[in-house]
């Protein structure tokens, strides 16, 4: 693959930064259905027509469009209602470089799967250490579940 800090979580989910064209096409041979994209279209290095090319494929895509400057809860709760709607199918999430992706992996491990610490924040923990911004959305995502309604302030 192209894209910068590729892993593959397990059987049914990867995330990376940007995908290529190339990375594109090699995406139904891998099994995954759906692209889940967290970067801005205006990203420096987004893929022009990347929606097209992966639609093309016959695979799902779906933007959610996460400002670096501001990442907001609901976006992590729009996140979990695309991926519990797709069920067991194999999910491509990315973003500019994997950072933001990997933040949503994060908490997707440990709050919604239950796995533990140490084991969810890999593969963020290898990639990057959330700035005061990400560790503040975290630290209020974490505080909307802990809560038990999975909501916080938009």
């Amino acid at each position: 693959m192209d894209a910068e800090n590729t892993f593959q979580v397990d059987d049914h989910l990867w995330c990376s930064g940007q995908l290529s064209a190339a990375d594109i096409a090699s995406l139904p041979a891998l099994g995954i259905g759906t692209v889940i994209n967290l970067a801005l279209p205006t990203s420096s290095n987004a893929l022009p027509g990347e929606a097209e090319r992966v639609t093309a494929l016959g695979l799902n895509y779906v933007q959610i469009p996460v400002q670096w400057e501001s990442p907001q809860p609901a976006q992590f709760r729009q996140f979990v209602g695309v991926t519990a709607a797709l069920g067991e199918r194999p999910v491509w999430l990315h973003c500019a470089r994997n950072m933001r992706a990997s933040a949503f992996v994060y908490l997707y491990r440990k709050l919604i799967r239950g796995e533990p610490e140490e084991q969810a924040r890999w593969p963020m923990r290898d990639i990057w250490t959330p700035n005061p911004i990400w560790q503040r959305w975290i630290d209020d995502v974490c505080a909307a579940y802990d809560n038990g309604d999975g909501s916080a302030a938009s």
